[in-house]
């Protein structure tokens, strides 16, 4: 284990104990229902700006075998971590405007230490864009909490329910393909296999993620009848994809296992679908 890898992990750790202490101090659903969201915004914003605009580059050194993977894994700490923590603190405890503007400055600070550590790499990314944007997204994160206090309907429900399952389905997704190589994509966005595998990766979670809200959702079809639809939607997808060319599987349990995925993440959404519904416990005192 080397200085990038011990950063990151270190990070990671902070990141997890402060979860842990938002959690104890404030609305433990409201906090996690949040978090979670905020995961699932920092996962598509990455998916324009990384995953396909190639901003920038993360140096962990925990993936070994491919430099590629092992960037994606230093983009799924930061988002499905230390920023959507942080946008949960502020939130939580309703911190002013002034914790915001040091928050910024502190993340932009620990971003300049990462580029001068050589553990990060802008390509045509500036440490200014983060210090624009991240203001938007600790807002986004305080509107997020107080929609999270009272039952939602029509479109906040949908829009909530979509950023919360999204980086389920995506994270379960990819990691298997990250560690285990079970299978890659081949569009032809890139050049590098390993990125177009990764681009395509995030298309396909990204629409399967519509596809799990709007079942979640249809009201017609009883429930018992939607998991084998979802099943059979998976199965179709996986076989047209290999048909095509762009999907290649290298292991036997691959098509298996994203059909189970299917199930898992129709059931995570139908379970979030009704707490989204419910409200939070301080709401209806």
């Amino acid at each position: 284990m080397d200085l990038n890898s011990l950063c990151y992990l270190g990070l990671g750790f902070i990141s997890i104990i402060l979860l842990i202490y938002i959690c104890i101090k404030s609305d433990v659903r409201q906090a996690l229902l949040t978090f979670v969201g905020m995961v699932g915004l920092g996962y598509i914003i990455e998916a324009v700006i990384y995953n396909f605009l190639s901003s920038y580059q993360y140096y962990p050194h925990i993936i070994k075998h491919n430099p590629i993977y092992d960037s994606a894994l230093g983009a799924i700490a930061s988002n499905a971590l230390t920023l959507p923590v942080t946008a949960t603190f502020l939130a939580a405890f309703r911190k002013n405007w002034l914790w915001v503007a040091f928050t910024t400055a502190l993340y932009a600070g620990i971003e300049w230490i990462f580029l001068e550590l050589h553990i990060y790499k802008h390509h045509w990314w500036k440490t200014v864009y983060t210090s624009i944007g991240l203001p938007f997204y600790f807002l986004f994160a305080k509107f997020l909490y107080r929609k999270m206090r009272v039952p939602l309907k029509g479109f906040f429900h949908t829009l909530c329910l979509y950023l919360i399952i999204s980086p389920f389905s995506g994270s379960l997704h990819f990691i298997p393909i990250m560690f285990f190589s079970n299978r890659y994509y081949e569009l032809g966005l890139f050049a590098n296999q390993s990125k177009d595998t990764t681009a395509f990766s995030t298309i396909f979670y990204l629409c399967a993620s519509i596809v799990y809200v709007f079942m979640a959702k249809f009201q017609p079809l009883p429930r018992w009848g939607k998991y084998p639809v979802i099943g059979l939607c998976m199965y179709c997808a996986t076989h047209i994809l290999r048909r095509v060319g762009i999907l290649h599987s290298l292991v036997w349990w691959d098509t298996w296992y994203y059909i189970v995925l299917s199930f898992l993440s129709l059931l995570f959404t139908e379970f979030i679908s009704k707490s989204l519904h419910k409200g939070s416990f301080a709401s209806k005192i």
